[in-house]
């Protein structure tokens, strides 16, 4: 590989130790290999040093925004040591693994893995669950109960059950035959908002996005927001498991990870339910490293 200094990787960018600059906003991300909560068989777990792979083929310069990341302090607090531990207590050390990486930070992005990771990403970022809030991109509503224990499917449910308010919980991109009836009853009447696919791109998703983020702020101190790559159409995702045709398309959930970065009320994001193992060609990696760019680009254009 031949390289060009005017060229620079984010990879390398990701990597390099740099003295931390006085009033520069600081980016955390750590990773969380979790994929044994899967419902489908996962290899979620071998997706956080995918998409650190997946960064050298990308430049650290947004140009639709002329921000380089280089303008941003980045620090990678490397992956959760999770091993052979049961669920619980590798949720557990996730929850920990968060509440200490974000300590300090502007922004954390939280690699998984599968969605099971939210949970504990929003109990480690914001312990008082009343004044928290969740915007999620993703097909589905993840309140399938307990009956076969926590699984990527729960984590809203769980939350929910921890003391995260309902009408704290947004749900955008949601899909047609992706749910049951039973579980949006559910959803909604516990005061979720729920923001179908059709909707979100009426509006534009990033926009749509914002305007949710604005609402969520006006009530909550911390916003945790959760990027489940499978909100996207399947065509762009064939690395997803509960990927489905007619979901979003990658710049719209770019352009969400971009506005979720951006808003000073986000402290903490997660990029999930990528199985890097089944994922042909890469496409659905390379979408799980956009989004952390773009989620970088939005903190770098804060206050902008």
């Amino acid at each position: 590989m031949i390289e060009d200094p005017d060229w620079p990787r984010a990879s390398a960018w990701l990597a390099a130790r740099r003295p931390r600059r006085a009033g520069v906003p600081l980016l955390a991300v750590l990773g969380a290999p979790l994929s044994r909560t899967s419902i489908s068989p996962s290899g979620a777990d071998a997706t956080p040093a995918a998409v650190r792979s997946a960064l050298a083929r990308f430049s650290t310069f947004a140009a639709p925004w002329r921000v380089a990341l280089e303008e941003l302090d980045v620090v990678d607090r490397g992956d959760v040591p999770l091993g052979d531990l049961a669920v619980e207590p590798a949720l557990d050390a996730v929850e920990h693994a968060v509440r200490e990486a974000a300590a300090g930070a502007d922004l954390l992005v939280l690699l998984g893995g599968d969605n099971a990771i939210t949970r504990p990403g929003v109990r480690g970022l914001a312990p008082d669950l009343d004044r928290a809030g969740l915007l999620t991109l993703d097909a589905h509503h993840d309140v399938r109960g307990f009956h076969a224990g926590v699984t990527n499917g729960t984590p809203v449910r769980g939350l929910l059950g921890d003391g995260l308010p309902g009408r704290n919980v947004v749900q955008i991109g949601v899909g047609a035959f992706t749910n049951s009836a039973v579980h949006r009853r559910w959803a909604e009447d516990r005061g979720v908002t729920v923001v179908m696919v059709d909707e979100a791109r009426a509006e534009g998703v990033g926009p749509c996005v914002a305007h949710h983020l604005n609402a969520l702020a006006a009530r909550c101190d911390r916003i945790w927001v959760d990027l489940d790559v499978d909100v996207l159409d399947a065509a762009f995702a064939p690395g997803c498991p509960g990927a489905r045709p007619g979901g979003l398309v990658p710049s719209e959930l770019h352009h969400a990870a971009l506005a979720a970065g951006r808003h000073p009320a986000v402290r903490g994001i997660d990029i999930v339910e990528v199985d890097a193992t089944a994922d042909a060609g890469g496409v659905t990696v390379d979408n799980a490293a956009l989004c952390l760019l773009h989620a970088a680009a939005g903190l770098a254009l804060r206050g902008a």
